[in-house]
């Protein structure tokens, strides 16, 4: 599988996952599809840092979508224009790129470990999507992407480092992944940072008519 069709993969798991959230709140299979998506989105972030040309405007791309998420994200998830307790994945994907650039240029482990510790503090402060978790699953496909199946491993056993049952079924994301090519297929560049706040809104509107 390319790139292209992991991406859709995990767009249909996050869009399944956001759908029982707001309008099924009572169906759990919705979100144990749902855990599938974000493992997928951190293995390519991971493979987008190795593979971008220009990685300061693919950083200035997530936050600038990050702040134009926002409101939808708490719309839909929360009923209310803002959460400050709750930021939506584009905040997490912002500050793991963000890890990464800073571990590249890192000259040695205490300083990456510090780095590595501030990101993961900050995620978890800002209440970032899936928290210092979150950054900590990036983590594990950057350590482990010179070695595909110990990176796949690590990726499945992120799945159990959660207090709730359901997060396991993200291992299964590892069954796709362990079939990527390492090719990016068709180009969808914009596409996920325009339906991600889109479906949003689709599903705050949706669930405001059925209430």
């Amino acid at each position: 599988m390319d790139s292209f069709w992991l991406k859709w993969l995990a767009i249909l798991c996050m869009s399944a996952d956001h759908t029982g959230r707001v309008l099924f709140p009572g169906e759990e299979a919705f979100i144990c599809v749902g855990r599938l998506a974000f493992p997928i989105f951190a293995f390519l972030l991971t493979e987008g840092f190795f593979h971008t040309a220009d990685l300061y405007r693919y950083l200035a791309r997530l936050g600038v979508f990050a702040l134009l998420s926002e409101i939808p994200y708490d719309l839909a998830l929360s009923g209310t224009w803002w959460n400050p307790q709750r930021q939506n994945v584009f905040f997490t994907l912002f500050i793991s790129l963000l890890l990464l650039l800073a571990l590249e240029r890192s000259s040695g482990w205490p300083e990456r470990m510090l780095e590595v510790f501030l990101a993961m503090w900050f995620a978890e402060a800002l209440g970032a999507d899936y928290g210092f978790r979150g950054v900590l699953l990036v983590l594990f496909f950057y350590i482990g992407r010179s070695r595909p199946p110990a990176g796949l491993l690590l990726g499945a056993l992120w799945n159990f480092l959660w207090p709730v049952p359901v997060q396991r079924f993200g291992a299964l994301a590892m069954f796709p992944l362990a079939l990527y090519s390492g090719k990016r297929g068709r180009s969808m560049k914009y596409f996920f940072y325009v339906f991600y706040p889109a479906h949003l809104l689709v599903l705050y509107a949706a669930g405001r008519l059925l209430r």
